[in-house]
């Protein structure tokens, strides 16, 4: 390029200055914009997720009061069934040993 064509090319580019800033601008004020929508929306998710986490504290502090209010009776239900279990874990291995011999 020789000084001709940089001086031609200054010559357009200096009255379009102001549209390109304008448009800068417009550009700008819009991202500005979509990232102010984006604190919104994460700002309306956060506090959903934290009336969801509320209830179902709510709900563990219910299931709580439920299962110590009669304490001791429940160990007893869940070691009984424990021991259930093994019973029936025992008699399937013998009934197993039984078909195969």
């Amino acid at each position: 390029m020789d000084g001709s064509a940089i001086k031609q090319i200054l010559a357009l580019l200096i009255p379009l200055a102001p549209f390109i800033m304008v448009c800068f601008i417009v550009w700008t004020k819009h991202q500005r914009k979509l990232a102010e929508m984006e604190m919104q929306n994460t700002a309306q998710r956060a506090a959903e997720y934290a009336a969801s986490n509320k209830e179902l504290e709510d709900r563990v502090r219910v299931l709580e009061r439920i299962v110590t209010d009669k304490g001791y009776d429940v160990a007893l239900q869940i070691d009984a069934l424990r021991d259930q279990q093994k019973v029936d874990d025992a008699q399937s291995a013998s009934s197993r040993e039984k078909s195969v011999n």
